[in-house]
C-alpha cells in the first residue's frame, strides 16, 4: 500500500535539511548545559519531558492545532500575535519568528501557497490544513522535530554521543504523540507554558558569553 503523501510532505518540512536555520537555536538548553542542569542523557530526557509536556512544546502544539482549524487569514494573524506573547524572551521570539519566516518563504515558493509571515507552529498548522495533511500527524511530527533539534544541540555541547541522543529521542516519541492528541481541541484558555526553568535559561542566555547558539 502506498505511503500517505502527507507524511512525505511533513517529513520534508520538518527535516533538518529544510532551510529553517533550526541548527542555530538551543531554546535555552545551552544555558542549562553550561550551568550543569543538563549534563547527561538522563538529565536531558527529564529536561525535554518538562519542555514538551508543560512548556513551549505543549503551547506550540496547541497553536499548531488552532491554526489548523482556523477558517480565515485574520484568525491566523491573531494566533500569530498570541503565540508571540507566549515567548518568554526576546531570543525565543526571534527563534520562532525567523524559523516561521523561513518556513513560509520556502513553502510558499515550492507548494504555491500564500501563507502569511507568522511564527513556526502557526505556519506549520496552516500549511498542513491547506495541503490536506492530517492534523494529528502534523502536531506529533512537529513535536518530534522540535525535540530532535534540541537533542542535536545537546550532542554538540554535552559529552553525549549520537546513540545516546537517539535513545532519548526514541523515549520521547510516546510523549510527542500524547501531547499531539491532548492539544487537538485546544482553545486559548487551554494553553499554558509552565516549564519555568527552561524560560529562565532562555532569559539568561541573552547575556551568556561565550555561546554557540542564538537562543
Amino acid at each position: 500500500m502506498p505511503i500517505d503523501p502527507g507524511l512525505l510532505t511533513l517529513s520534508q518540512w520538518l527535516s533538518p535539511s529544510y532551510p529553517l536555520g533550526s541548527f542555530a537555536y538551543s531554546h535555552g538548553l545551552e544555558t542549562a548545559m553550561t550551568q550543569g542542569a543538563v549534563h547527561d542523557a538522563g538529565s536531558l530526557q527529564l529536561w525535554m519531558e518538562d519542555v514538551l509536556a508543560h512548556g513551549s512544546g505543549r503551547a506550540d502544539a496547541g497553536f499548531l492545532w488552532r491554526a489548523y482549524r482556523a477558517e480565515k487569514c485574520a484568525d491566523i494573524l491573531r494566533l500569530d500575535a498570541e503565540a508571540r506573547a507566549f515567548a518568554c524572551s526576546q531570543e525565543r521570539q526571534r527563534e520562532a519568528q525567523r524559523q516561521g519566516s523561513a518556513f513560509v518563504r520556502t513553502t510558499n515558493a515550492v507548494w504555491g501557497l500564500t501563507l502569511p509571515d507568522v511564527v513556526l507552529p502557526v505556519a506549520v498548522g496552516r500549511a498542513a490544513a491547506l495541503q490536506g495533511i492530517d492534523g494529528y500527524d502534523a502536531a506529533a511530527l512537529y513535536l518530534q522535530s522540535f525535540a530532535a533539534n534540541l537533542i542535536l544541540a545537546a550532542v554538540r555541547i554535552c559529552p553525549l554521543g549520537q546513540t545516546e541522543g537517539q535513545a532519548v529521542l526514541a523515549a520521547l516519541s510516546p510523549l510527542c504523540q500524547r501531547i499531539a492528541q491532548e492539544t487537538a481541541e485546544a482553545e486559548a484558555r487551554d494553553l499554558y507554558s509552565n516549564a519555568f526553568l527552561s524560560d529562565i535559561a532562555s532569559l539568561l542566555h541573552e547575556t551568556q558569553q561565550p555561546r554557540l547558539f542564538q537562543s
